[in-house]
């Protein structure tokens, strides 16, 4: 029975639980009154009306689910204005609106130059992501529609089959058909997070739908609904879990597989009475017949609405074949490691004076305070691991937060952040692959340690390579200063093949997605690997540039690598095998989070720039630092996809700069020590 208990036993997997639990009873709420009164064209509309809200929200820095309730509930005032137009039909009104709020949802989103939120996510739904605070508002909007529902039932019912006789009865048909599109603008508001907007209709109408062929009471509706959807979200995790697919999708995609299920037993149920009735009707009354009729109608217009979900839901599912064999826990997995849905980067940050070490959640803004390091003078990183080198030792810190890159797809974790152990020598740069870390030391040779047995929390010191040396492609790259040339070696530092052309005085080196680069004193020297087999490309620098660069700086992983030449940065495109120069003045720090995004550079006055990456022209600047840089203690510039983060040890403060939206300042973390030396792990 592990299959069934293990994939509750993570977190966020039982918040997702909950969250499809109380996502599964509101569409239940609203949906029974869209295949009832056949709204589902006005359902989808209403899905896709939400865009404009939230990108409004989303580039104002504003909450999500309220700009998507705003957009929603002026959706529904639209559709309620254009419906007492005489001249146009409902569905033409619907289809209007519709087309408009998307137009202008594309329009916001095409000419911003950030937007911060994940367009896959608010398409298909993130629902592995689902936070406390998510299920707390889903539990008061399931409150908010249970009222509206109770207190409008007799006004809904009257309102759906005869609206004429509720106007007769002094229902007021308007204000039911306003609380109706209220509690259908809330249900889809408050669910788009956890399924998205193209899969909030499969939860919306195939459980009500599938419920219609059990039973013709409304309020047994409701409840069979509900308990469909709470079957589905179970079942589509499972699968989810177990075959690798989108989770939201998965759920929605369970949903209407019940429904046709519940269609079939249905249709097999009629032939099976059929063939035991008495005659004709099989003996039943007129009344009874009609009752048969209406539902079978209700369910035949239930199920277009159901097939044209299933139709949405192939788009979003990825991942392994439901037949496919569970993979195995990736690697990088420890014990008690949490799964999350994104990434979880955290800064690590040193103070020279005293060797304070605090470890900086991005996600949560918590600050965790491990072992200090007494005189710490240099940091370096290897996505997980901070190197803190002190005294011709480097302690070695968990910072708790990794991602394992399966090419494809990509799985994040986070644990708590540990103090390892230490290796002799001070490290300068680290990089690690599944299985070494090669840490550059000082003095240009390169300690090796197993990195499974860092995994488990052991360091276990492998051979010295001679010269900087880079994990790459299986084997190992080091560049032999004595002989100008790098090597591939294997994993013991046994020479295999030395690669041409030579690299004279090797500088600083890294690895990308396109190949592993090393600086030389003519060029960057490009090895790429394929097939097992080696080859290596010199890309001289730009005229002009003499010496080798001491280091590169990028987005991990990113072909676009910066490095600060005198009044210059050069930036090398590996892609395209070319350098460019953009002339900023003195720097002090540099970087790029990659191709399609600025290049951006920190002056010595504490202004932040930002250079197009193929004209170089600058296209906005901002103070980040309140006063000019220190040379004795410069800032350090990092950036990932989404931000950058600058440290100030002179205000104790680090800044992070959302650099696609004009530089602007988004956080300010304040720090109870002087932040001189700073790394980002988890990205």
């Amino acid at each position: 029975m592990d299959w069934l208990i293990v994939p509750f036993e993570v977190s966020f997997v039982q918040r997702a639980l909950w969250g499809g639990l109380l996502v599964s009873c509101l569409c239940a709420l609203a949906g029974t009154w869209v295949v009832v009164r056949g709204m589902a064209f006005l359902g989808e509309a209403m899905a896709h009306g939400m865009l404009p809200g939230v990108a409004v929200a989303a580039l104002l820095g504003g909450n999500l689910l309220l700009g998507a309730l705003v957009s929603a509930s002026a959706m529904a005032a639209g559709v309620s204005v254009l419906s007492r137009n005489r001249r146009l039909s409902t569905d033409t009104g619907i289809g209007l609106l519709f087309v408009g709020m998307l137009a202008a949802g594309v329009i916001l989103i095409s000419r911003s130059q950030s937007f911060a939120v994940n367009l896959t996510g608010f398409l298909f739904g993130d629902v592995l992501a689902t936070r406390p605070r998510d299920l707390v508002f889903l539990l008061a909007a399931l409150g908010v529609a249970l009222a509206i529902t109770v207190l409008g039932h007799r006004g809904f019912v009257a309102l759906s089959f005869d609206p004429r006789t509720a106007q007769t009865l002094g229902l007021r048909p308007r204000r039911a058909q306003f609380a109706l599109l209220a509690l259908l603008t809330l249900a889809i508001a408050a669910s788009f997070h956890i399924v998205g907007t193209l899969l909030v209709f499969g939860l919306l109408v195939a459980p009500p739908a599938a419920a219609t062929y059990f039973t013709h009471r409304l309020p047994r509706i409701m409840l069979a609904a509900a308990g469909i959807g709470a079957l589905s979200t179970v079942l589509g995790l499972l699968i989810s879990w177990h075959a690798g697919t989108a989770a939201g999708a998965t759920i929605a995609a369970t949903a209407v597989a019940i429904f046709f299920v519940s269609a079939g037993a249905a249709r097999l149920r009629a032939a099976l009475r059929g063939r035991t009735g008495a005659g004709p009707g099989g003996g039943a009354t007129q009344s009874a017949r009609l009752a048969r009729q209406t539902r079978k109608f209700r369910g035949r217009r239930a199920a277009r609405a159901t097939v044209t979900a299933l139709l949405l839901v192939p788009v979003a599912a990825c991942g392994a074949n439901p037949a496919d064999p569970p993979e195995p826990a990736p690697h990088g997995y420890i014990a008690g490691a949490e799964e999350s849905a994104s990434a979880q980067p955290r800064l690590v940050l040193a103070e020279r004076s005293t060797g304070a070490v605090r470890v900086l959640d991005l996600v949560t803004e918590q600050i965790i305070s491990p072992d200090p390091v007494p005189g710490v003078t240099r940091i370096a990183d290897d996505g997980r691991y901070a190197y803190l080198a002190a005294n011709d030792t480097t302690t070695i810190l968990d910072s708790g937060s990794w991602v394992v890159d399966h090419g494809d797809h990509v799985h994040y974790y986070r644990a708590q952040s540990r103090t390892v152990g230490a290796l002799s020598g001070e490290v300068r740069t680290a990089h690690s692959d599944t299985a070494v870390t090669a840490a550059v030391m000082r003095d240009g040779s390169t300690a090796l340690a197993d990195r499974a047995a860092l995994d488990e929390g052991t360091v276990v010191p492998g051979p010295v390579a001679d010269g900087p040396a880079l994990p790459y492609g299986g084997q190992l790259l080091v560049a032999d200063p004595g002989a100008g040339k790098v090597q591939v070696r294997s994993r013991a530092d046994t020479p295999a093949l030395t690669l041409e052309p030579s690299c004279p005085k090797p500088g600083g080196q890294t690895v990308t997605r396109r190949g592993a680069v090393f600086s030389c004193a003519d060029g960057a020297l490009v090895v790429t690997e394929r097939d097992d087999s080696f080859t290596a490309e010199k890309l001289p620098y730009p005229a002009g540039t003499t010496g080798s660069a001491d280091r590169f700086f990028h987005r991990r992983g990113s072909d676009v690598l910066v490095t600060v030449r005198d009044s210059r940065v050069l930036v090398l495109d590996i892609g395209r095998r070319v350098w460019r120069t953009i002339a900023t003045g003195r720097v002090a720090a540099a970087s790029t989070a990659g191709a399609g995004t600025a290049v951006l550079a920190l002056d010595t006055a504490g202004v932040l720039h930002a250079h197009d990456l193929e004209t170089g022209a600058e296209t906005a600047q901002r103070r980040v630092l309140p006063a000019p840089v220190n040379p004795a203690a410069p800032p350090v510039l990092l950036v990932d996809a989404d931000r950058a983060y600058i440290n100030d040890p002179a205000t104790r403060q680090v800044y992070e700069i959302d650099y696609a939206d004009g530089l602007r300042v988004a956080r300010t973390f304040p720090l109870d020590i002087t932040p001189d030396l700073m790394v980002e792990t988890g990205r």
